[in-house]
């Protein structure tokens, strides 16, 4: 099972009070549903989703709320993944029922709910736990990237679910792709504070361990990179040095260099691969003066040009 499908599980199998049910099931009828016309019955509201936890979910809210009779039935899409159809036909006063859900006005079909379905902090929990259940997705923390996204369909509906994220701090983003407009959150934090705020609080654990596992592997891994890179960096510049050194010998020059030059001389044959720092922490030790990374640096750049000049560059 994907995370996506946990997600949506865990928050499936929540009781909600009346009203924020009420909340919760205006986002998933609002994404998941369409009217039609049914000979004898009147209007009728076709749901369909892949989830059958949600398809669930949305069989309790409509019981429990409106007495309405309930038709499912299961088809099985024609594309290459040929992933299950859980659909619903549902009976009742649709008009009256869209109505209370905040979804329909003497103007028709909205599309987005009247504010009354979000009035309050829980309803708009709720919502967008719907939104989530109906069109929501969200990356494993395994995988690379963070991603989290829910296809809004229009843009106004887009921008009211950026709206109601930004009420918990989730600043949200849309784009368009196939003639939707998708809501997306890239900040591995906000997408936990997401999960926090629908109520997958097992999924929210799941993900922060995972994430704070893999981020500190991945900072371990840095760690090892640059020491790796210092060492490499390290044993080029002991080797060059050395050899500007052996340039000098040949010459017959190192009894004419100063005292300072000679005793770095001396330090490096004696650590070949020694970095600055600790060539600079020995020379405090027999010496007992302090001289800087830079400093010794300096007196190998010095030695360098003498030995160039040695060999006539």
């Amino acid at each position: 099972m994907s995370f996506t499908a946990d997600v949506k599980q865990e928050v499936s199998l929540h009781h909600l009070e009346m009203d924020d049910g009420r909340a919760e099931l205006s986002a998933l009828v609002k994404m998941t549903s369409s009217l039609s016309i049914s000979s004898g019955r009147g209007m009728t509201l076709l749901v369909r989703t892949e989830n059958a936890p949600v398809s669930r979910l949305i069989v309790r809210l409509f019981k429990e709320r409106y007495q309405v009779e309930i038709e499912p039935f299961v088809q099985r899409k024609m594309n290459l993944r040929k992933n299950l159809i859980y659909g619903l036909r549902i009976y009742g006063d649709i008009t009256a029922i869209l109505r209370d859900l905040g979804l329909y006005s003497p103007r028709g079909l909205l599309e987005k709910p009247l504010q009354k379905i979000v009035s309050r902090d829980t309803w708009v929990r709720s919502y967008l736990a719907g939104a989530f259940m109906a069109e929501g997705s969200v990356n494993s923390p395994t995988t690379a990237s963070y991603h989290l996204e829910i296809n809004a369909g229009s843009e106004k509906h887009a921008l009211f679910l950026v709206d109601l994220m930004a009420k918990f701090n989730i600043p949200a983003h849309t784009i368009e792709r196939r003639g939707r407009t998708v809501v997306y959150v890239k900040q591995a934090e906000k997408i936990g504070d997401f999960l926090r705020c629908i109520g997958a609080d097992q999924c929210v654990m799941q993900f922060e361990d995972t994430r704070i596992s893999r981020d500190l592997a991945n900072s371990v891994q840095r760690l090892n990179n640059v020491e790796i890179a210092n060492g490499v960096k390290s044993l080029k510049a002991g080797t060059d040095q050395m050899r500007d050194i052996a340039i000098l010998e040949e010459a017959g020059l190192i009894d004419k260099l100063d005292d300072k030059l000679k005793d770095v001389i001396e330090l490096r044959k004696n650590d070949p691969e020694g970095s600055l720092n600790e060539l600079a922490e020995k020379y405090m030790e027999q010496k007992h003066i302090q001289v800087s990374k830079s400093g010794m640096k300096h007196r190998f750049n010095r030695i360098h040009e003498l030995a160039e000049k040695a060999e006539g560059k």
